[in-house]
C-alpha cells in the first residue's frame, strides 16, 4: 500500500542550522496491516505519521501510495488523495462542538471531491449502531463521554471508506477501560473489515496489541 524510500524531513531553525526530524526512513506498510509506531516524545513518530497520512511532504525521498509516486503531486492532488484514502483519529478527538454527532460524522463526505456511491447519513447511522453509540445522533460532543467521542471520531474517519486509518495516540485522553475498548475496536476493524490500521503511541501496552511494532528513536527506525 505505502512505501517510503530514503525519506528525510528537515526543518530550518535559522540561517545556518537544520534539524532532521526524520532520517533515511525506509518503511513499507502493507494492505491489511495492524501496526503501531512507538517512540518517546520528540522521537519523530508524529512527523512520520504526518508523512504517512499525506499531511506533510518529505524534504527528500520517495513515497508511493498504491503504486503511485505521490512525491510529485501538487497540494490539490495530495489533498484529494488524502480525503479519499486516509481516515484520521486524533488524541483530542477534534470534533466540532457546534455540530451534532451525526453532523460530525458526515462532515468529510460534505467536502468530498468525488461522486459518492452511498448515502452519508445512512452510513453514519449504521456506523453509530456498529460502534455502540446509536441514539446519540442529535447529541453534541461535549454532552457525551470521552470514549463515546473517540468512537464518533472513528466513525467519522470511516465515512469515506478509506484504505488506511491513522490513529494518533487514540487512547491518550481516555481512562483504561475506555482505551481498551477503542484499541479493541480498531483491532476489530482490521481483522473483520481488512482496513489497514496504524496506531501512533508512546504506550508499550497499546503497541503490544498490534501485529507489528515500528520503533522510532531520534528520527530513525530501529529494527
Amino acid at each position: 500500500m505505502l512505501i517510503l524510500e530514503n525519506v528525510w524531513k528537515e526543518y530550518v531553525l535559522d540561517q545556518e542550522t537544520k534539524f532532521a526530524a526524520l532520517k533515511n526512513i525506509d518503511l513499507t506498510i502493507k494492505d491489511g496491516e495492524f501496526s503501531s509506531i512507538i517512540g518517546p516524545s520528540g522521537s519523530g513518530k508524529s512527523t512520520l505519521m504526518h508523512i504517512i497520512g499525506l499531511l506533510d511532504k518529505p524534504t527528500k525521498g520517495k513515497i508511493s501510495f498504491s503504486g503511485k509516486d505521490i512525491s510529485r503531486l501538487d497540494d490539490n492532488q495530495t489533498s484529494t488523495l488524502r480525503n479519499e484514502f486516509v481516515g484520521f483519529v486524533f488524541q483530542q478527538f477534534n470534533l466540532i462542538n457546534k455540530l451534532s454527532i451525526l453532523e460530525n460524522i458526515v462532515l468529510p463526505a460534505i467536502y468530498a471531491r468525488k461522486q459518492l456511491n452511498f448515502d452519508p447519513r445512512q452510513k453514519a447511522i449504521r456506523l453509530m449502531q456498529q460502534f455502540g453509540i446509536a441514539g446519540k445522533e442529535n447529541s453534541y460532543p461535549n454532552k457525551i463521554s470521552g470514549g463515546q467521542q473517540q468512537r464518533v471520531a472513528i466513525a467519522r474517519a470511516l465515512i469515506m471508506e478509506p484504505q488506511l486509518i491513522l490513529a494518533d495516540e487514540p487512547t491518550g485522553n481516555l481512562d483504561t477501560k475506555s482505551g481498551e475498548g477503542i484499541i479493541n475496536l480498531l483491532s476489530e476493524l482490521n481483522s473483520k473489515e481488512k482496513i489497514t490500521v496504524v496506531v501512533v503511541t508512546h504506550d508499550r501496552h497499546i503497541a503490544a496489541k498490534t501485529k507489528r511494532v515500528i520503533k522510532i528513536i531520534d528520527g530513525e527506525i530501529h529494527k
